[in-house]
Parts: structure tokens; sequence; C-alpha cells
């Protein structure tokens, strides 16, 4: 088999990948990669969908959620010391929440997430900003 042959199936190979459709940008009402996912209502939605992907990062101690959207944009929450709730872990945002049957509801300039928590004993069910 000479050296032509040999390349061909790779020529191919490429050939169909460069056909795959990943340049396409990602489908907002499809659900984002990764096993556990959250509701959530962003880039301009008003119905929460279960479309958020979340990914659980331990960084220094901290608890860091990433949310990862349909379209490929993320957001960070930290989980707050004792059980008190999350908050927005990059940038000047400020989360403002309310905790209501089981569930945190955080938003940050427009975007939305429902967390299913359980509030420890004694913990504030104020809003977490930060």
């Amino acid at each position: 088999m000479g050296f032509r042959s040999k390349l061909l199936p790779c020529l191919l190979f490429i050939g169909l990948a460069a056909c795959s459709d990943g340049n396409r940008p990602p489908d907002p009402k499809q659900p984002a990669a990764g096993d556990e996912h959250i509701a959530c209502a962003v880039g301009g939605e008003t119905v929460f969908r279960k479309v958020c992907a979340v990914d659980r990062v331990r960084r220094d101690g901290t608890l860091t959620l990433v949310v990862r959207h349909p379209d490929g944009a993320f957001r960070r929450f930290d989980v707050l010391d004792g059980g008190r709730g999350l908050a927005v872990a990059d940038g000047a945002q400020q989360a403002i929440a309310r905790y209501e049957g089981g569930l945190a509801e955080l938003a940050v300039e427009g975007d939305r997430y429902r967390f299913p928590i359980t509030l420890k004993q004694g913990s504030s069910q104020k809003s977490p900003q930060q």
C-alpha cells in the first residue's frame, strides 16, 4: 500500500469532519452539555426550561457551581459557608435571590436560575449578594 492509499482515508475523515454542523450556533432550546441540569431563563427568555448544565468545581476549599447556558455562555456561583446560599463568583454583578419551596431563584443581569436547595437550620433566607 503506497503513501497515497494510506493518505486517502485520512483525508476522507478530515473532509467528513469539516462537513459537520459544528460551526452552527447551539440551539438555546436544547440542554447544554453536562449531567446535571437546572431550570433557567437566559438570553431574554421569559420561560424557565431545564437546559442549563451545572458543573461542580472545588477550588481553595470553596465549592463553585459553573452554570453553562445552551449558547455556550456561563456564569459561576460560589456556595456560601454554612449553607447560607449562593453568590456570584466573579464580576461586580449582584445576585438577587428568592428562596421558596426548596428552590433558590437567582437573578443576575436579566438571567434567572432555579437551583434545588436545602437550607441548613439557622441559615438566613435573605438574598445573598456579592
